[in-house]
């Protein structure tokens, strides 16, 4: 995984610059060049290797990384929004409704999983699900399904918290990186299910044109989905029968399924009706903290969880903020190569920028877009705030070279599921979307909740 993202960045780096398109954002001085690469990416590429090499410190990892270029931009290029510690002040203005979302989604749906662990849902599962690795191939179309209108964070902790009780706390990493890529690919072709694919219906594109990325998203769940069931059933086989005597908490499920719909309903709300109130306030992520707070009398939430939540949550909170200081304002001209390129590219840095500078370059099939940018992170365990939740709930996760070794088969999904979807329906770009809606990138990175 290591070599694809080497190959991500540099697909962004040895882009023809004569066939770029125009930038979308005034940087405020140029980059410096080592070896005709920015010595930004240089310092990034470091620190995601360093998180790869050092899985036992990813924290410390990352804010080193951060702290090294911050400390770069101080000294020598300036951020996108001006030089110094003003460029820096205005920078994280533009992205803390993000980062906060991400901070608040995050360590709330850590509580929501226990709140539905503890309604002992979980338990059940196994009296309902198929034998054999069969059942493992249907808890994660379940995730899937859960996906295309709940947050991926919510979908994957659920998933990750039923398939601790069905296989009796037994989950093999390739697993759980077949969790976290059904959570991201459920959400790809709905315009509720993924931030990225918000940005675009907001944005004027039609929720059928991004409906198409399921056709996609349908063929790469075969590919991880079968040999991910049967390295899971050959590691802990689903036990079949439930506990006797088990009984629902039903206060835990009123709990968990009000905080998911107060989080949908908010969301849709803020962006049809009040899209402005996204630039300066974080909606969702407050949304589903005032039901915890609210329903705690009737179940007191498992704040012992918080602690290691909460370096989770810090350490993709530093590899956004690290991504979003990137030089990387230049997309190659849209096509359906540049597409493939931004799902690699999309597994190291933050898909809603990328997103949002796709829409003002215009010129993509936005069904591959939606894909390519929503799977894409899947491939890395720090790739998308899924794979980062999952990681809090199963430490054993966060280590790059086990997830590849043992999740090899989620980058072949994404490969696999782009061709057939550009075998089935071509690429066919929406070449007028630019003409009909100019958009400033900074306000389509704002206008959704925060989803990596």
């Amino acid at each position: 995984m290591i070599v694809a993202a080497t190959a991500a960045i540099a697909f962004m780096l040895l882009a023809d610059p004569a066939a770029a398109a125009p930038a979308t954002g005034a940087y405020s001085a140029q980059p410096v060049y080592f070896l005709g690469i920015p010595v930004d990416f240089i310092l990034f590429g470091l620190t995601l290797l360093g998180v790869a090499v050092f899985h036992h410190k990813t924290l410390q990892v990352a804010l080193t990384g951060l702290a090294a270029v911050t400390v770069y931009k101080l000294l020598f290029t300036g951020f996108r929004q001006g030089a110094g510690f003003s460029g820096l002040v205005l920078q994280l203005h533009h992205e803390w409704v993000i980062l906060a979302n991400l901070f608040l989604l995050l360590m709330g749906f850590a509580i929501l999983s226990r709140h539905f662990e503890k309604s002992r849902i979980p338990d059940e599962m196994p009296a309902f699900l198929p034998n054999g690795w069969g059942g493992g191939l249907a808890l994660l179309a379940i995730v899937f399904v859960l996906s295309s209108f709940l947050d991926n964070i919510a979908a994957a902790l659920i998933g990750g918290t039923m398939a601790r009780h069905v296989f009796k706390d037994k989950v093999h990493i390739g697993y759980l990186a077949a969790i976290v890529a059904a959570s991201n690919a459920g959400g790809s072709g709905s315009v509720v299910g993924d931030t990225t694919t918000t940005m675009m219906w907001i944005d004027g594109i039609s929720p059928l044109r991004v409906v198409e990325a399921y056709i996609a998203a349908a063929a790469g769940f075969l590919i991880y989905g079968i040999p991910a069931a049967i390295a899971q059933h050959r590691y802990s086989p689903i036990i079949k029968d439930a506990p006797r005597g088990l009984q629902v908490e039903w206060t835990y499920v009123g709990i968990v399924a009000a905080i998911l719909i107060i989080a949908i309903a908010a969301n849709v709300t803020a962006n049809l009706k009040f899209p402005a109130v996204l630039d300066v306030v974080p909606v969702i992520g407050l949304a589903v903290w005032i039901v915890i707070l609210v329903t705690a009398p009737l179940r007191q939430p498992d704040w012992a969880i918080m602690p290691e939540t909460f370096k989770g949550t810090i350490f993709l909170l530093a590899l956004v903020t690290n991504a979003s200081f990137m030089p990387v304002e230049e997309l190659p001209v849209a096509s359906w190569q540049t597409a493939l390129g931004l799902g690699f590219l999309s597994s190291v840095f933050d898909n809603i920028p990328l997103t949002a500078l796709a829409l003002k370059q215009g010129g993509y099939d936005w069904g591959f877009l939606a894909y390519c940018v929503g799977f894409g992170g899947s491939m890395i365990w720090f790739g998308s705030s899924a794979g980062v939740a999952i990681s809090n709930m199963y430490p054993e996760a966060k280590s790059v070279v086990r997830w590849v070794r043992h999740g090899w088969f989620v980058a072949v999904a994404y490969v696999v599921g782009f061709f057939a979807m550009l075998a089935i329906l071509g690429w066919h770009p929406d070449a007028d979307h630019k003409k009909r809606v100019e958009i400033n990138p900074n306000h389509a990175i704002h206008i959704a909740m925060g989803d990596r």
